[in-house]
């Protein structure tokens, strides 16, 4: 999903993209993704390969920990073999979610799930290299890939009554096209470390839903409901919400708000 984001974003400035799938550039497989760096010689290497499907995480434990961990250090080593710029693609699950105003670039982290604590590994791996940037984004949505927005609006248009939604969840949804002009941004700015990106403003899953339904199906009722009511595998932040303050004075310009992402993809 953003992948594919990324390359349309980076085509469309007119630069030279190889934009490579799993079956051709496992991550977990150094020497295949040398071979890559050498024959394209890239600038700027964009990781956005993970293993998202966070529950799963909870099961598959050492899958996750090497793919959105361990196996981040295979990129830097490609990274540094052609003296490219790493960025690096990360999660707002690397805080615990019980902070009460928005996580910056210095809070201390705390995971709670194993997918959030392989995402963290993945960061120190990828700042072991002086020319690579993090950059933590929070619940994205977008074209080409399963994300909440697509199932609202399958669930909608199946119209199998009133949806029920937690609603003690807050977070920034973040369109993947929106990201991947950030990620245009911060790389030619050439931004090291760490930094958070997420559109505004600060809404509940319920919240979200409600705004999708309005696109979607306005007759569709979404019921808020506590997070108690569907006990997942791996916990959810309770407040994941990112301050985007560092990129906007970075990058000179405010963070897209989300909403019209969701118009744009929707419609």
């Amino acid at each position: 999903m953003l992948g594919a984001a990324v390359t349309a974003h980076w085509r469309r400035r007119q630069r030279a993209v190889l934009a490579l799938g799993h079956a051709q550039a496992d991550i977990c497989n150094r020497h295949q993704l040398s071979e890559w760096a050498s024959n394209f010689n890239p600038e700027v290497i964009i990781n956005c390969a993970a293993f998202t499907q966070v529950d799963r995480c909870e099961t598959e434990r050492q899958v996750a920990l090497e793919i959105n961990g361990s196996a981040v250090a295979n990129v830097v080593a490609a990274a540094q073999q052609v003296g490219a710029r790493l960025i690096h693609i990360s999660s707002d699950y690397v805080f615990d979610g019980t902070a009460t105003s928005p996580y910056v670039e210095g809070t201390s982290t705390g995971p709670t799930s194993v997918y959030g604590e392989s995402k963290l590994l993945g960061e120190v791996e990828a700042l072991k290299y002086p020319r690579s940037l993090v950059v933590r984004a929070s619940w994205l949505f977008g074209p080409g890939g399963a994300n909440f927005v697509t199932t609202m609006r399958r669930l909608m248009t199946q119209g199998n009554g009133p949806l029920r939604v937690v609603d003690d969840q807050v977070g920034c949804p973040t369109y993947t096209p929106f990201l991947a002009r950030a990620l245009w941004d911060l790389a030619h700015i050439g931004l090291n470390g760490v930094v958070h990106y997420c559109n505004r403003e600060a809404i509940s899953w319920h919240g979200f839903a409600t705004e999708i339904g309005l696109f979607v199906a306005p007759e569709t009722k979404v019921i808020p409901v506590p997070t108690t009511e569907f006990p997942r595998p791996a916990p959810r932040p309770a407040y994941s919400v990112l301050s985007t303050s560092h990129f906007e004075a970075t990058v000179g310009r405010r963070v897209e708000p989300w909403n019209a992402g969701l118009a744009t993809y929707l419609q």
